[in-house]
């Protein structure tokens, strides 16, 4: 495909990086020349120096030919702007990214597509959400409902008093109910594995399943996990994230923010139902213990700053708090982050890239998730009548070994996957695969 980004900023980079990786053609727009030469000397993509809202610079860039015209500067107005420009040019297909919640509302969308802009993106929102499905099922690092939760994506790290630990996976099978779960890959140290019958689990491994909903407590006996009940959560900061989150939760969970801005938590204060403000450090070790942090069941860390955010849960760990989450946008300090058993961890760009790549698939493709901890996406796609992998059972199929399937949904029916599965057209497929595999296994639904 030819694609048309505008804005080399962070989520634009990645977006760039990962899209080239794929061998689609990438071009950047951008006013800093700087930036640009930058990026280029680092990815395989073209660039235009300008802006994303003069005409001259998006002919430039060739948008009248794009099939995909992407906006993700950080500001909404000139997303929007742009991308009306370029699908008046003639670009096939536009998305913006936007920063305020109201242009999601139903009747604004819809007269946005009306007036040429195809999808919309609100990275922040998606990842308030991500945290609120996190929370959820508090002893997985990752969880992601597929086919509207009657399957669960789940990432679980292995420690010494995990049941699992040493067990094959034919023994596992053996032993446990497989029929209700699969594991569709390892996380080892820094490499991902996409394991086979003998492929044994071992210390600190990071487990990823898909399993069916009333199975998942099983799932966390077998890993050695116990799930607490969340109740009492507490959020440091303050930012669009931070604010949705306390938004979403509040109906459900007692929510103290704590932010450091006296005029913001003033604000905050009349605009949140049942949040309690707090004007304050979320490093601040005496705050915490007089706002009760022993009492906290889950402590989110959401600041602009990625070392603040990892060095709050750390904290947070340390004075007991069993769950925590953080949001880290330096893809540095990712491995970093998960090697020291920090928690969950949030990243805008990888959220952002998961909602905006499904559209670069030219097969139906309903949920995809990039995995934070690793390079790797589990996504749910729709069988093709005719297609290849409608012809044989999974273990009689020429499957990418970097990937696997998880899960299929065949009308009311859920079906975990096994070697002598056979997929029928119509049905919702869940699939784990590396970046390497994917336009190998697209193929087969085709």
């Amino acid at each position: 495909m030819n694609i048309v980004i505008a804005g080399a900023g962070e989520v634009g980079t990645h977006l760039a990086r990962m899209l080239s990786k794929q061998k689609h053609q990438i071009m950047l727009i951008d006013s800093d020349k700087q930036k640009l030469e930058l990026i280029e000397s680092q990815v395989d993509v073209l660039y235009v120096v300008g802006s994303c809202t003069s005409t001259g610079a998006l002919r430039d860039a060739g948008v009248e030919r794009c099939d995909l015209y992407i906006a993700v500067n950080p500001e909404e107005e000139l997303n929007i702007n742009s991308t009306l420009l370029a699908k008046r040019l003639g670009a096939r297909q536009t998305i913006a990214r936007v920063n305020n919640s109201e242009y999601l509302e139903e009747e604004n969308s819809e007269y946005l597509k009306s007036i040429g802009i195809d999808s919309l993106i609100y990275p922040e929102r998606l990842a308030a959400e991500e945290i609120v499905s996190t929370l959820k099922i508090s002893g997985s690092r990752q969880a992601h409902e597929l086919s509207d939760g009657r399957l669960q994506f789940l990432s679980i790290k292995l420690w010494e008093n995990a049941p699992l630990l040493d067990l094959s996976l034919i023994q596992m099978a053996e032993r446990y109910e497989a029929e209700n779960f699969r594991v569709v890959a390892i996380k080892r140290a820094d490499k991902t594995i996409v394991p086979r019958g003998n492929d044994r689990f071992m210390y600190g491994d990071m487990i990823n399943v898909v399993t069916k909903p009333a199975y998942i407590q099983r799932l966390f006996d077998m890993c050695g996990k116990s799930r607490h009940e969340i109740r009492n959560v507490v959020i440091v900061g303050a930012t669009r994230i931070g604010v949705k989150t306390a938004s979403l939760l509040e109906k459900n969970y007692n929510v103290k923010l704590i932010e450091p801005d006296r005029e913001t938590c003033i604000s905050l204060a009349d605009r949140l139902r049942s949040t309690l403000v707090i004007n304050g450090s979320g490093q601040d070790l005496a705050l915490l213990r007089e706002e009760g942090i022993k009492n906290t069941d889950a402590f989110i860390s959401v600041t602009d700053s990625s070392e603040i955010n990892i060095l709050s849960c750390l904290l947070a760990k340390k004075l007991g708090v069993k769950k925590s989450i953080a949001e880290v946008e330096n893809m540095d300090y990712i491995g970093l982050a998960e090697s020291i058993g920090l928690g969950t961890l949030i990243n805008t760009k990888v959220i952002a890239a998961s909602h905006i790549y499904r559209h670069t698939m030219n097969v139906d493709v309903k949920h995809l998730r990039f995995l934070t901890f690793s390079e790797a996406e589990v996504f749910e796609v729709a069988a093709e009548p005719g297609s290849k992998i409608t012809r044989a059972a999974l273990k009689d199929m020429t499957f990418p070994e970097d990937a696997t399937v998880g899960g299929v949904i065949r009308g009311d029916d859920v079906i975990i996957a096994k070697g002598d599965t056979l997929i029928q057209p119509g049905d919702d497929v869940v699939v784990f695969a590396l970046p390497e595999a994917i336009k190998k296994v697209l193929k087969l639904f085709r």
